[in-house]
């Protein structure tokens, strides 16, 4: 069976990819990264993800140090999480993790190779928070061009691709998807503050809410705030 990594936060994004890669006929690796977010309920829930999919392996890395490199409101215990969702057309918004999934397609790429995997799944999109650099098509071609020059696999007669089936989709097309195939999004999370209970006023909260609308969906998740459905 073919083989495809995929990038696994527990996310809803990444939770889709699980999904589609899933219909595909894929045998799915999920690699998780503890990359110095302020919560650890992202692992958690990325390792339920993966037990709900009856995974072979899920790879489960630390790398921590991103934490130490700061600069986002993620890592860096200084920056606040926002909660308006309101962000100039060419502002890149403090959410933002340098370098992140540079970081994480690197690593995937290495762990794809080591299993014999052709593709690799991550959940980015080019729609919403459009002002993260590395969620940008062009991003994605020059990495897989990178990934291809860089690895034994591209260079002896085997190629890996970056599957990105969301680059283009809005929340609302994503959840409409992950609805059709019955994503388990009651283990995921969303909350940038990382309680048990999802806040509802951080912008990923707030985005989350507002696909879930969209596509007449109600969140199988709880708030800390009533949403009405």
């Amino acid at each position: 069976m073919r083989k495809a990594v995929i990038v696994l936060s527990g996310g809803l994004d990444s939770t889709t990819c699980m999904g589609i890669a899933k219909e595909k006929g894929y045998e799915l690796y999920p690699i998780t990264f503890h990359y110095g977010q302020k919560h650890n309920i992202e692992v958690q829930q990325a390792q339920k993800v993966s037990q709900f999919y009856n995974t072979k392996d899920h790879r489960i890395v630390d790398i921590g140090f991103l934490q130490q490199i700061g600069g986002s409101a993620l890592t860096d215990s200084s920056i606040p999480v926002p909660t308006d969702m309101e962000y100039e057309a060419d502002s890149i918004p403090s959410t933002y993790v340098p370098a992140r999934n540079m970081i994480f397609l690197a690593l995937a790429s290495a762990y794809a190779e080591v299993i014999g995997a052709e593709a690799i799944y991550i959940g980015v999109s080019a729609v919403d928070y459009s002002g993260y650099p590395d969620c940008r098509p062009e991003f994605i071609t020059s990495m897989t061009e990178t990934v291809n020059l860089a690895t034994k696999q591209g260079v002896t007669g085997g190629s890996l691709s970056i599957e990105t089936p969301l680059i283009h989709l809005t929340k609302k097309e994503t959840i409409e998807e992950g609805l059709r195939l019955q994503v388990p999004y009651h283990l995921t999370t969303s909350c940038y503050n990382g309680g048990e209970t999802a806040c509802g006023k951080c912008d990923s909260c707030l985005l989350r809410i507002k696909g879930f609308k969209e596509a007449n969906g109600k969140d199988p998740i709880a708030y800390e705030i009533k949403v009405n459905w």
